[in-house]
Order: structure tokens, then sequence, then C-alpha cells
């Protein structure tokens, strides 16, 4: 996607060095974060400089092609990275899946673990696009679409998973309307699904994440698509959190809900929801929100009663028989073992 007239991918590598868009400063800095070893990456992913399945997929990716070239013949060494860095999010189905292949390939040489870090790049942009090439085929002229968190262009290398389809929607010549959902507690939809759609010229309202079942119930929207940080075998599906409450009220009002994930995200391993490990991230996310003041500066406020304690979940089990259908790189199947084992062979 362009930034100032200027093509951008979310993360890349040069040398030994991963460079990345830092997601914590958006929409108020647009700021490259450079990661200078495997240690700087982990944190990246952690703190969520750079977030979404597959920026978080390729990102670990990189992160593993860089212990090889940073040691060379360290059994030890290279086993005690892969842990680090798979521990930064567990939910993220992608992180799994890079870190593992690269893995494979660094035990030919730390040549071969880059070419294959940067080869699912590549591979996560091809995905994106071909996502939303099949979704636009969902999406009417006029359509009113709902998001929840960020599956933009941020959350991939490229294009995107959710707002893929309505990028391609836009690029065939249809008019849209996308309402965001802000996405508490970090705001991945007020801040940067918001700044993706208005970098992108596309008209967009943000909205309260509990007044999308008043938006419903009014007929406002004609269908919702999200992203997928892990796809169960069953069809089961982990997401930002919140996303469960908009396919429940999405069912109540008969509107198609749909999820939007490559099969990088799909962990045939896993049965269903249950087994989904959900990520708890620390409290201090509820309790602060952070912006510019008049100034310009950027601070961190208290949003919260002091002395109250908080939750985290970062993430929450949408089960399949919510779910309208899975948007993939090979097309869009029913959730369900017996379509989504069809994926695979």
């Amino acid at each position: 996607m362009h930034v100032n007239g200027k093509h951008y991918r979310t993360v890349w590598m040069e040398g030994k060095t991963v460079l990345m868009i830092d997601q914590t400063k958006l929409p108020f800095e647009f700021k490259i974060h450079a990661c200078h070893n495997y240690i700087d990456s982990c944190i990246a992913i952690r703190t969520m400089i750079t977030r979404g399945a597959g920026a978080i997929g390729a990102t670990a990716g990189f992160a593993m092609a860089q212990v090889y070239l940073e040691n060379d013949g360290d059994e030890d060494f290279f086993l005690k990275a892969r842990k680090e860095i798979e521990s930064t999010r567990p939910t993220a189905r992608n992180l799994f899946f890079a870190v593992e292949k690269v893995f494979d390939a660094g035990r030919s040489g730390a040549d071969h673990a880059v070419e294959m870090a940067q080869q699912l790049a590549e591979e996560n942009i091809e995905e994106a696009r071909m996502i939303g090439k099949y979704g636009n085929a969902l999406i009417e002229n006029g359509a009113n679409i709902a998001t929840h968190c960020n599956a933009g262009w941020l959350g991939f290398v490229d294009y995107g998973s959710a707002l893929s389809p309505i990028y391609a929607a836009k690029a065939a010549g249809k008019k849209v309307f996308v309402y965001v959902d802000e996405t508490r507690p970090r705001g991945q939809g007020a801040r940067l699904t918001a700044w993706e759609l208005k970098n992108e010229h596309i008209p967009h309202t943000i909205i309260p994440d509990n007044a999308a079942a008043y938006y419903m119930s009014k007929g406002k929207i004609d269908l919702m698509i999200t992203g997928a940080d892990r796809v169960a075998a069953n069809g089961d599906v982990a997401n930002k959190i919140g996303t469960l409450e908009k396919a429940i009220i999405a069912n109540r009002y008969g509107i198609p809900f749909y999820v939007a994930a490559p099969l990088s995200t799909f962990d045939i391993d896993c049965p269903n929801g249950d087994k989904i490990p959900i990520e708890q991230r620390d409290e201090s996310e509820v309790f602060f929100q952070e912006g510019p003041d008049d100034s310009g500066m950027i601070r961190k406020i208290r949003v919260s009663n002091p002395g109250s304690d908080a939750l985290n979940p970062a993430f929450d089990i949408t089960p399949a028989e919510l779910i309208s259908g899975l948007i993939t790189e090979k097309g869009i199947v029913k959730p369900g073992n017996e379509f989504i084992s069809k994926l695979f062979t």
C-alpha cells in the first residue's frame, strides 16, 4: 500500500535487520522501526509494534532467520531462540507456522533460513491478494460493511485479510461504506483500520464497540468481515476480543458474518476452539489510553478507577456455526471439518 505516495510493506528484511511500520505510533506518527537482532524482533511482536496475523507470522519468520545469522551451529541457542519467538504471541497460528518453516530451512544454513523467510513474506502478499479477489464477490455495489480490529495491510505484509475484499471492491469501482469498530482496549479499529481507509479514500465512520448491535438492528449493516488469528479444524475461530459478540449479534439480525484468513492461519491439528490458547495481556492496556495533547505530544492517561483490577484477554473464540464462510486464498468455504480438510488436499 501507499503512504504519502510511497509504497510500503508492513514488515521486511534488509541484511540482518528487520524493518517494520511502528503500529504503536499510528495514526499520529508514521515511523519505521528497526530490529537489529532476534531479541529486538521478539520485543516488537510482544509489544505490538507489529501486529496482525500475517505481519506477526512474517516478523517471526524473519526473527528465526536472524537467529541463524547471529549464531553458527549452536543447537541449544537455536532451540532456545525458537521458544522465545514462539512465546511472544501464543494465540497467533501464523507465528508458529513461519517459525517452523524457517527453523527447518535453517538446518541447511543461514542463507536458506533467510530465503525461506523472504519466500513466506511473498506468499503472504499473494494469499492476501487472492483473499481480496474471492471476498470481493461477496460485496455488492453500495454495501455497508462492518469490521472489528484491524485486518488490513498493516496486519499482513500487504493487502490484508478482512480489508482486502474491501480494497478489491473499491478497485472494481464499487461504492462501499465501512463501519469501523473502535476495538478496545488497544483501539486497532479506531487507530489503524480508520487510518488505512482514510489513506485509501474509502468512506467510513468509527463506532464504539458497543454500538454495533444498534446499527445492525437498524438495518445499516449488510455484512461483516473480520480476520482471524487461528482457525481450528472444525472452523472455530480465534480473533480479537469482541469478535464473538459481533458474530452473535450478526446472527440475531440475519447479517452474513465472514472470516478472512489464509491457510497459514488454519491449525488442522487443533480440533476446536476450546483447544486454542488465549493470550492474557497486561491490565495496564485497560487502565490507560494514549494520544496527542493540544501541543501534539503523545501522552498516556488513566481512564479507569485507580485501585481496581482488570482482566485483559486478547482474543475470544467464535464458534463455526456463527460463521457464514471462511474467505481463503483458495476460495470461500463453509466452516466445518469436511470443508476445511479439502483445503489441504
